[in-house]
């Protein structure tokens, strides 16, 4: 084993290491407050679906923790046991296509290599709490299309950026980041109209005082969308969610089913308010400028890590091509961007924060959003007293009191 190779194993297993940490520091936190409500959120929920609600928190931390060794042992495996070496071998990889298809193929394995736990996940752990409605044979049809989709998209793609080494030579790193920039903006116009379709059914919010009081909420706000839609989520599950896609006139509102289910008019107002308030708030662009940024940043590394020969022969390849470059790189790279987690997740609930606020200025009150988040947390059965250091890591929206305590210094 080369140095290299030697310095990347112990980042995966430090990696290992601290995600487990983390679970059992935030298992024994929510274990410390089970058996009573903390005082601040004894008006959020009730004895019975606080309970609720620390055992499912529970469940899934035990089953994150044999998620994370099974996809940790995978991960090894595959990078140090020759297996990626011998498989591009057996593509004989001396075209683009040969290329992308070797990487598709890669990522679709690791993919199956998955499957027992995410079937576990949905009808034994989200069945045992009530949150799975799907079926098995609709379960399968996901992974399918996921799959066919998968390959239709992400093939030539992957070919195109293959040949762009060939044409462009040492500066295709850059053209190939803003050829990747294009491609998920068009997706974004595309994906809401030819592809979220063939996993869910989207209705319009039908004519009525809810329809009126939420155009007229855009209408305030200058936010104006297409379209309201419903999407059956609840054939999937019971978790509830809104959020908006596209932009430009290509933009539209969505509401899970679920959501429309739980929360009064005015609550729904006050999420969509939320919802709008991070279009205000520009936080979409921003975000798409910090993911452009760092995927700049990996086509870069990519570049120059498919140069260095001892890269290659840490994993068994003979430099030549930039496909092994690709492939390492991708499995690779969430042993580092893990560690920059709270930094990202900082940001992120900072621009939470901001929509939580813009949604309280503008429908006037703090009341309705704060009666929506504890329904939904409620519902959801979120974890209202996770580990600082774990929500750190993992929490993109700040927990239900840090919100309602952000809230409560609003003022009309």
């Amino acid at each position: 084993m080369t140095l290299f190779a030697a310095v990347c194993l112990l980042l995966i297993l430090a990696k290992w290491l601290a995600q487990w940490w983390l679970e059992r520091i935030n298992e024994r936190h929510v274990q410390a407050h089970r058996n009573e409500i903390p005082e601040a959120l004894r008006g959020a929920t009730t004895p019975e679906a606080y309970a609720k609600s620390v055992n499912y928190t529970l469940a899934k931390g035990r089953f994150e923790k044999l998620e994370l060794t099974w996809q940790t042992a995978a991960l090894l495996a595959a990078l140090f046991t020759g297996a990626l070496p011998w498989f591009y071998r057996f593509f004989d990889v001396q075209s683009v296509w040969a290329g992308a298809a070797y990487v598709f193929c890669v990522s679709a394995l690791l993919s199956l290599v998955d499957l027992p736990l995410e079937w576990h996940e949905q009808f034994h752990l989200e069945e045992r709490f009530g949150f799975n409605t799907t079926t098995a044979r609709l379960w399968w049809m996901d992974r399918l299309k996921g799959l066919l989709l998968g390959a239709a998209i992400g093939l030539p793609l992957l070919a195109f950026l293959f040949k762009l080494v060939d044409w462009l030579g040492a500066w295709w790193w850059f053209w190939g980041w803003v050829c990747f920039t294009v491609f998920q903006l068009v997706m974004m116009v595309v994906a809401p109209i030819l592809i979220l379709p063939l996993f869910n059914k989207f209705t319009a919010l039908p004519a009525g005082p809810l329809r009126e009081r939420l155009l007229a909420l855009g209408e305030r706000a200058g936010f104006r969308a297409k379209d309201i839609q419903v999407m059956d989520g609840s054939k999937r599950s019971r978790h509830s969610n809104a959020f908006f896609t596209g932009f430009g006139r290509f933009r539209k509102i969505v509401i899970f089913d679920t959501l429309a289910e739980q929360l009064e008019a005015s609550e729904l107002e006050a999420v969509l308010a939320h919802e709008i308030g991070h279009y205000k708030k520009r936080h979409i662009p921003k975000m798409l400028a910090a993911s452009s940024a760092a995927t700049l940043v990996g086509f870069y590394a990519i570049s120059v890590l498919a140069r260095q020969e001892w890269f290659y022969r840490a994993f068994g390849f003979h430099p030549g091509s930039v496909v092994p470059a690709f492939t390492l790189f991708a499995l690779l790279a969430g042993t580092a961007t893990f560690w920059f987690s709270p930094l990202a997740h900082y940001f992120s609930r900072r621009y939470e924060y901001e929509a939580d606020a813009y949604a309280a200025e503008l429908v006037k009150a703090a009341q309705p959003l704060v009666a929506a988040l504890r329904k939904l947390n409620e519902k959801n059965l979120s974890n209202l007293t996770p580990h600082p250091f774990y929500s750190g890591f993992y929490y993109s929206h700040p927990t239900l009191l840090e919100r309602e305590a952000a809230l409560g210094e609003f003022e009309v």
